[in-house]
């Protein structure tokens, strides 16, 4: 997903209008640089874990599924390989298991595809009106307006979600309790070549820059054709801050590999390089989920990886709605994720020097 800027993001150091909430009580809160606790204290949403029997049409044309009503699954959604909206619902539900973590608490920004590979998309930051009453939200103040979004962690807004036309999920870096403090710094590499090869080279490059700073990442595929590295931090720092670092260590590597490596922003100055684009860590930015299906052909997978599969000769495609089963029966690759929560402050100071 390309990130334009919007009103939300100032340019690294200047200074912003602080972002305020207001949770399900009616009670304002402010995030602020300081890391201030919110007042929110919406329930955890973590979902019993639930695995549907297999849900089969009804006569008018639906199906149920986890207390879900499926309109229209037999809707194609990927024509080439037949994959219908009821094969999207019955995936999200055998892997949520292994989503929960990465959506649980997190704000959602939902981008609805109701017509699958063949029709139109359309985002949409508020909470859909035909979404279950008890699916949990946090409403957040933008300086041009207030937004409820939906809140992700139970399985049952998961499916409901799908249901609507969300093939993807979009997540923020951070989590409800602070959404100004993101727990990830992430690194969104997007080959102007369109090959994969160029952003496995690109995505070695920040990992090693990341060893020198002492920090330890995660790559996955993106699902298309690029790569995300993510940096798992401490809460503390700023949305502003985290898109610094990102910034800063990518004006870095492009110079030291200008050849390889841009941070143009615009697709026609880039010439064949990867974009390294530092706003995935902006306020109120998405990045796609670990697992999450994408709306490209043969229903790819972003899909975490261990680094020494990072290889220019790696086909991402390879993860898919047809190979999930087997890729994901295996050993989780990202399963030390939480526990390599790294303070980001030394780091940051180190490129502010660069």
């Amino acid at each position: 997903m390309k990130t334009r800027k919007t009103g939300a993001e100032r340019p690294t150091g200047a200074r912003r209008p602080r972002s305020s909430a207001v949770n399900s009580n009616g009670k304002r809160e402010t995030a602020t640089r300081k890391g201030k606790k919110t007042v929110d204290k919406d329930r955890k949403s973590a979902a019993p874990k639930k695995t549907a029997a297999g849900a089969q049409p009804a006569a008018d044309g639906r199906a149920g599924l986890a207390g879900l009503t499926v309109s229209h699954p037999d809707k194609v959604y990927w024509p080439e390989e037949r994959y219908t909206k009821l094969d999207l619902i019955r995936y999200y539900d055998a892997v949520f298991p292994r989503l929960q973590p990465w959506v649980e608490d997190r704000l959602l920004s939902l981008k609805r595809c109701p017509n699958g590979m063949e029709g139109k998309c359309f985002f949409q930051k508020e909470k859909p009106d035909s979404m279950p009453a008890d699916t949990p939200t946090k409403r957040i103040v933008h300086e041009n307006g207030e937004r409820n979004y939906v809140v992700g962690g139970r399985l049952e807004t998961q499916l409901a979600l799908v249901n609507l036309g969300c093939i993807a999920v979009h997540v923020w870096g951070a989590r409800q309790q602070n959404p100004r403090q993101p727990d990830w710094v992430c690194f969104d590499l997007d080959p102007d070549s369109g090959k994969f090869a160029d952003a496995a080279r690109a995505a070695l490059r920040i990992k090693a820059a990341l060893d020198a700073l002492g920090l330890v990442s995660f790559p996955k595929t993106s699902g298309k054709k690029g790569l995300h590295v993510l940096v798992p931090i401490v809460i503390g720092p700023d949305a502003d801050d985290a898109r610094g670092f990102a910034d800063r260590l990518g004006h870095r590597l492009s110079t030291a590999y200008p050849a390889e490596l841009t941070m143009e922003s615009r697709i026609a100055d880039r010439q064949g390089r990867v974009y390294l684009d530092p706003f995935r860590n902006g306020f109120a930015q998405t990045v796609v989920a670990p697992y999450s299906m994408r709306r490209f052909p043969h229903a790819t997978i972003s899909t975490p990886l261990a680094w020494d599969e990072v290889d220019p000769k790696l086909d991402p495609a390879r993860f898919n709605m047809a190979t999930y089963e087997k890729r994901f029966a295996g050993k989780d690759p990202w399963k030390d994720f939480w526990k390599k929560r790294q303070k980001l402050d030394r780091a940051l100071e180190a490129v502010k020097s660069l």
